[in-house]
């Protein structure tokens, strides 16, 4: 069991930090367009690649350090876990795995009991956990970066339970025996009074944050699955083959998520702030049967565009909340993005494993299922500057005005009439020519290099009989244009 380390001079020093006040209201979503935020005053999309959720609960990861990394490198970002669940080193073969810090440097939200250091108390708080929380959010409110703040996560393995402050063998509050997959549903033999209570402390003790928005549980589906979608082309629904078909969590998962979401609204009801609740549903891509009311984010892990287009009408933001295991080069990661990004999502986050103890300038090497370098960070900024140079709002998905893209795949947002902003992946050719629906008119075209970020002015090119030509040169197999009527 860890020892909880009180640096009290410490303490004395950060107990009084509080969130910057220059913002009035939390990140929002846009009022105008909904699968965007508002934050600040701007129309905001969530681009990051960052850490593997450790920052926080690990004491040995220097946060300040990889914020400021964050922040200089064009991220607005980043994703926490909160401590309820934490990883044994080793786990799922990551080498360098800040979930997985040393027994004695984790730090969580329950305190270890008194007379016994080798379990947790579940009915009081580990002050110094909060102290170091809030300092993060602040630091991360400083550099204009937005924290998705995790409440629990699936507990993917028998061993990982056992280390966990809610298994009843690691607590002094609670006797009955409960499983791992028993554990996150409301029959859980009273742990979902500590559950329910924990939910209410972060709300009340962060309700002060503009930069943050809560998300329910990572990957639920994991504890307790029902598998619905085989997107490898077949109908084989293979039972612990994870990579061949999209996941649904249960009645009794679902039902337990939203009683925590609700905990959430509940408790804002009374305190000045109400904060954005972000739901995880499945990897890949499905329909989404139903999303409750006090969910306003959509995420999706190892996302394709068509979890967007599918899940659409629900006008809410739909995320990439996670991305990995698909090697360790960059572009895979860059083209996700720029895909779902392009698809009308409104977050990204590729799960990046040059951030580590040690390594908090993301320059480290890693042996991992993802990737991460300090290269894919600055070819992402290409894409949140891409975007920002738009009105985001007044864009959506277009799936209707291509006309014709031989050997291209076009993933398009536009405002219907005189804005459009374009990726193009190309499929066994280097050159093409683009045609699409627009008004007649002249058009302003530019296309820019996803990796390098560089502009080629392309020209003016006119529409006729509601036809815009475009040749394109596409060497590198990946292309976006800037299309603006003149």
């Amino acid at each position: 069991m860890p020892k909880l380390i009180l640096l009290l001079p410490f303490l004395c020093i950060v107990s009084f930090v509080r969130p910057a006040q220059a913002q009035t209201t939390p990140i929002a979503l846009h009022p105008q367009n909904p699968h965007y935020f508002t934050y600040k005053g701007k129309t905001t999309a969530l681009i990051t690649s960052a850490e593997h959720y450790g920052a926080v609960l690990n004491l040995d990861f220097d946060y300040k350090r990889y914020l400021q990394t964050l922040a200089d490198e064009g991220m607005n970002y980043t994703r926490i876990f909160t401590g309820t669940y934490y990883e044994i080193a080793g786990d799922f073969n990551i080498e360098k795995n800040n979930l997985a810090p040393k027994r004695e440097r984790y730090i969580g939200p329950w305190p270890e009991a008194e007379g016994d250091t080798s379990k947790f108390d579940l009915s009081k708080w580990n002050e110094a956990y909060f102290v170091r929380l809030k300092d993060f959010l602040s630091e991360a409110g400083n550099h204009g970066i937005i924290v998705e703040v995790t409440l629990f996560s699936s507990i993917y393995q028998d061993k990982t339970w056992g280390i966990s402050p809610q298994n009843p063998v690691n607590n002094v509050n609670l006797t009955d025996q409960i499983s791992r997959q028993q554990a996150q549903t409301l029959n859980n033999n009273g742990l979902w009074k500590y559950q329910e209570a924990f939910v209410k402390k972060m709300a009340t003790e962060l309700n002060g944050f503009d930069n943050i928005f809560f998300e329910v549980q990572n990957e639920p589906w994991s504890d307790r699955n029902v598998p619905v979608y085989n997107i490898i082309n077949k109908e084989e629904l293979v039972k612990n083959d994870w990579q061949t078909k999209s996941d649904f969590a249960d009645e009794a998962s679902l039902e337990w998520q939203a009683a925590v979401a609700n905990t959430i609204s509940q408790t804002e009801q009374k305190l000045p702030k109400k904060h954005l609740i972000a739901q995880n549903y499945t990897n890949y891509k499905a329909s989404i049967p139903k999303v409750e009311p006090n969910v306003s984010i959509i995420n999706f892990h190892y996302a394709w565009p068509e979890a967007v287009r599918w899940n659409y009408h629900y006008n809410k933001v739909i995320g990439f909340d996670e991305s990995g295991f698909a090697g360790s080069d960059d572009d895979v990661y860059r083209r996700q993005a720029w895909q779902f990004m392009l698809s009308g999502g409104g977050l990204f986050n590729s799960l990046d494993y040059s951030f580590s103890v040690g390594n908090e300038d993301g320059k480290g090497t890693y042996q991992a299922p993802g990737g991460g370098s300090t290269a894919l960070r600055s070819q992402l900024k290409v894409l949140a500057d891409f975007l920002g140079s738009f009105n985001l709002e007044k864009l959506y998905p277009n799936h209707v005005s291509t006309l014709s893209a031989p050997g291209l795949i076009a993933y398009m947002l536009s405002d219907k009439s005189n804005a459009f902003a374009v990726f193009l992946r190309a499929t066994g050719t280097t050159q093409s020519t683009l045609k699409l629906a627009a008004d007649n008119g002249t058009y302003g075209v530019k296309s820019l290099d996803t990796v390098t970020g560089k502009y080629t002015n392309l020209g003016d090119v006119k529409a006729v009989g509601g036809i815009l030509t475009i040749g394109v040169d596409i060497p590198t197999g990946e292309l976006a244009l800037r299309i603006s009527k003149q």
